[in-house]
Parts: structure tokens; sequence; C-alpha cells
């Protein structure tokens, strides 16, 4: 019989620490996100829309069925819902049912924070400004505590009092936080977009020399957190190539206006776990910004479910 596991169960089971080992462990053993088939999306009547994203190992399989409506939250319901099948590999036989949201909020931040051992400045405490409130920004918090320490957390969102709430919730974990504005960015060490945004959040030219660029929140051709001038000056990281030229709209408009070339991305998460790129070894420092920028992957999601579910075997549960 197939195993359920709703999130109150895992939560907490796999930190955004570990999580981001099994992201890694799993480049390691040479999965190839290159090769990882293309999310599919329906449109749904009512301005939603399903995605369809599955993957697999030779030990296992998987697929998530994920909805995004707009109007949930409104209707005091999470905006992205659905569940996450995990299937053994050689048999195909359904194994686990996770909550596909849980699941998602804990694999974004996962591949943020694999990115940024790579990429974030090392050494000393760093000054975060975070756009967004919602549970992404909540788990991108923990996980850029996992690996870097916090001078201050800056909050900017459009709504003063999910600001506040989470700034408090920062400050709670040991961390000076604030709200505060969007020109801040300026001062930062590190900028991470959480939001659903489909037009630039900041003036990338602002963004200082050495800091690093976090967007996450899209992935949709038409709609960007950050402007064609940060991506002019960044070096530029993504998941996988293929993805990011399919999905990007932080990278495809800048390309739309003639700004940058396909060729403008330097490298992969991939090769950043390698260390195949030179000068990109956790916090030396850069000579021009570094931006990360991830639209989710469905072999991210199977690493991550694999990772649940062994460590519910080992924990026990039922």
């Amino acid at each position: 019989m197939i195993r359920q596991f709703p999130a109150a169960e895992t939560a907490g089971l796999l930190t955004p620490a570990a999580a981001a080992d099994a992201l890694a462990a799993a480049l390691r053993a040479g999965l190839d996100p290159e090769a990882c088939p293309p999310r599919s999306a329906l449109p749904v009547p009512g301005g939603g829309e399903l995605l369809l994203m599955p993957a697999a190992t030779g030990e296992y399989a998987g697929v998530k069925i994920a909805g995004v409506a707009p109007g949930n939250p409104a209707r005091g319901l999470p905006r992205i819902t659905g569940s996450y099948l995990l299937l053994d590999g050689p048999t195909l036989r359904p194994l686990a049912l996770f909550d596909g949201a849980e699941l998602t909020a804990l694999r974004t931040p996962a591949v943020s924070a694999l990115a940024l051992r790579h990429l974030a400045p090392a050494g000393r405490p760093l000054r975060l400004l975070l756009f967004g409130a919602g549970p992404q920004a909540y788990g991108h918090l923990e996980a850029v505590l996992a690996i870097r320490e916090l001078a201050e957390v800056v909050v900017v969102t459009r709504n003063r009092a999910g600001a506040l709430k989470l700034a408090e919730h920062a400050r709670g974990l040991g961390v000076a936080a604030r709200p505060g504005e969007g020109a801040e960015v300026a001062d930062a060490d590190l900028v991470i977009c959480c939001t659903t945004a489909r037009e630039p959040l900041f003036d990338g030219r602002l963004i200082a020399q050495g800091a690093t660029v976090v967007a996450v929140g899209s992935h949709e051709p038409d709609a960007r957190e950050v402007d064609t001038a940060l991506v002019r000056r960044a070096a530029v990281y993504v998941e996988s190539r293929a993805a990011a030229l399919r999905e990007a709209g932080d990278l495809l408009v800048p390309e739309a206006e003639g700004a940058i070339g396909a060729g403008h991305i330097s490298g992969t998460l991939a090769d950043l776990v390698a260390g195949r790129l030179p000068g990109s070894g956790g916090g030396a420092a850069a000579s021009c910004p570094q931006l990360f920028k991830s639209v989710g992957m469905a072999w991210e999601d199977l690493a991550v479910a694999v990772a649940l579910f062994e460590a519910v075997g080992e924990n026990g549960a039922t």
C-alpha cells in the first residue's frame, strides 16, 4: 500500500541544508539536468495553471502535480497546491505520496542554498535583502542561515504587515531584522527575490560588484524579478541552460531586447558542484555581481522527495 505523508508529518524532517546535500549528491552521481524533461503547463479556466513535472533515476521515479492559483490567497488558501507521487524505479510501483506544496517549499530554498554555498561571500556576516514574505521567503531565510552568518535582514514587500511579521520571525532566530525599501539593495551583500512580480523589483545598477542575487519567483518567459541592467553586468548561473532558455524571463527578456545573447550564461549548478568554474569557490571577491536564476526543475523534486522518503524510513515514521 502506498504510504501517505501529509505536510505535518514531513515538516522539519529534512533541513534545507540536508536537502541541498541531496541535490548535490544527485549531481555528483551523474544526473544530467539538461536531460530532464520540461514541465507541462495547462491553463485552467478561472486563471489558474496545472503543472506536471516528471523525473526518473535508476532507483526511483516521481511526478509532481502542482496547481498555481493566483486567486487563492484572497480565499484564504495557498497559492501553490499539489501532490508528489514517488515510485520505485525498476517496478514503477507507487511508494509514497507527499504534499506537493510542502515539498516545493523545501526544494526551492535548498536549490538556492546549494548555489549560495559556491557564490555567496564568505568569511564575514552578510547583509541580506529579502524581497517577499510568503512561504518561500521564510524558507530562504532558514536556508541562508544554515550556510552563512547574517549581520542583518531587510525585508521588502508590498504589504508592510507581511514584512513586519517576517522581520519579527528573523529576530526570533537571532538576527537583526527590519522592513526596508528596494533601493537598499545598494548596501546588500545578498539579495533574494521570492515574489510573484512580473516586472523588475529594483534597479540593477545599484547592486554592488561583489554581491550575489538569487531570483526564484517565476518560471515564465515574460515574467522577471531582475532587470536587464543587472543581467548584463552579472555572471549568471542557472540550474540548466535548456530550462533557463525555455522559462527564465529574467534572461529571455534581456535577450529579446538584444542586451545579451544565449551564451551569456556563465555556468550551471552542476558546474558549481563539480568545481568546474575557477573563482566560484564560496566567497572569493568577485569582480561583478553573481546572479543565480532558478526556475525549479523536476529532478530537484525527485532528489528531495527521495531524501524525505529515506529519512522517514530511518526515523521509523508510519
